[in-house]
């Protein structure tokens, strides 16, 4: 029955169909639609709903941040299990289903029935020992423009008559006061100019592969992120080009401190245009090139009231 051609050919579809399966787990996110960066201790939190990103956004998928609770205890969210095919589990099992079908498929190795058994107990086996090490494996530890575009709303009644919040630099802008209690901070009108120039700066540095410029206004842990694609990008001799970037609307969907450092956490809508270039002919293999409109959610920190930088990015 194992030595039939017929067999023979569904045991070579099916390890084909497994080796693809095993390479094409946890690919890389493109720029546009990724999920990285830090919220700081809301890293593990959704990002509340707002009028530009109606529906709450999942928490940060790509961090290097713990999360911890609301109030900054030492309580620390439980991170996302990895793959049991994800990076070393993935090599070794792929290894032994790999061999173990070709065994079968030209008869030697794990051929007949026994073998099959064999196969799936080492695979039991193998899964055990990957588990075991995988509970043992602790989270990594890290350390302009008008803002009109920002809508106006009529002001919360919870502010002061100066219409200023606890610890602000100056009135709070219409987009913090329609946050309401989730601005903690007050954002102001300069504020959302920086942010909206954020943007810009961002997707013409990372068009332009300015590792100096997308250094200066993001934090290190984005920064990181920032460098891989570009690095897989140029490795598939591939460039991705992000222009024309018009904001369109924009929300605070939420604003904090955490003893020196301030957060804010907005919602943009944005229109670009976005494409990806042969880098040898400057052929477009991707996108078109024409405006689309693109919504995501962004995050922004400064220490000591220091400079606005980039701190999270993710598709809303």
């Amino acid at each position: 029955m194992f030595a039939s051609k017929g067999f023979r050919l569904s045991a070579l579809l099916a390890t084909l169909i497994m080796a693809f399966s095993l390479v094409a787990v946890d690919t890389a996110e493109a720029r546009r639609g990724g999920s990285f960066g830090s919220r700081g201790m809301f890293t593990q939190r959704s990002v509340p709903s707002t009028q530009v990103s109606p529906k709450p956004t999942a928490p940060v998928q790509n961090t290097m941040t713990n999360g911890t609770t609301q109030r900054g205890t030492a309580a620390t969210a439980t991170p996302a299990r990895p793959s049991l095919f994800g990076g070393i589990g993935g090599a070794i099992l792929g290894g032994f289903l790999f061999s173990g079908l070709f065994g079968m498929l030209f008869g030697f190795g794990f051929g007949g029935f026994g073998g099959l058994l064999a196969l799936l107990f080492q695979v039991v086996i193998i899964g055990l020992i990957i588990s075991f090490f995988m509970r043992r494996r602790q989270p990594a530890m890290a350390g302009g423009p008008s803002p009109n575009q920002f809508r106006y709303e009529a002001p919360n009644a919870g502010q002061n008559s100066a219409g200023r919040a606890a610890g602000s630099a100056g009135p709070r802008s219409s987009a913090s006061q329609r946050a309401g209690n989730r601005d903690r901070i007050g954002v102001t009108d300069a504020d959302l100019g920086t942010f909206q120039q954020r943007l810009a700066e961002l997707q013409d540095a990372y068009s332009r592969e300015d590792y100096a410029a997308l250094r200066v206004i993001s934090t290190p842990e984005v920064m990181g992120y920032l460098a891989e694609e570009l690095g897989e990008n140029a490795s598939k001799g591939l460039r991705n080009e992000v222009y024309d970037v018009k904001l369109l609307d924009g929300d605070v969907a939420e604003a904090w401190r955490e003893g020196a450092t301030d957060y804010a956490t907005v919602a943009m809508r944005y229109e670009s245009r976005d494409i990806t270039r042969n880098r040898s002919t400057g052929e477009i293999v991707a996108g078109d090139d024409r405006v689309t409109e693109t919504t995501e959610i962004w995050t922004f920190m400064r220490q000591n009231r220091g400079q606005w930088l980039v701190s999270a990015i993710q598709e809303a």
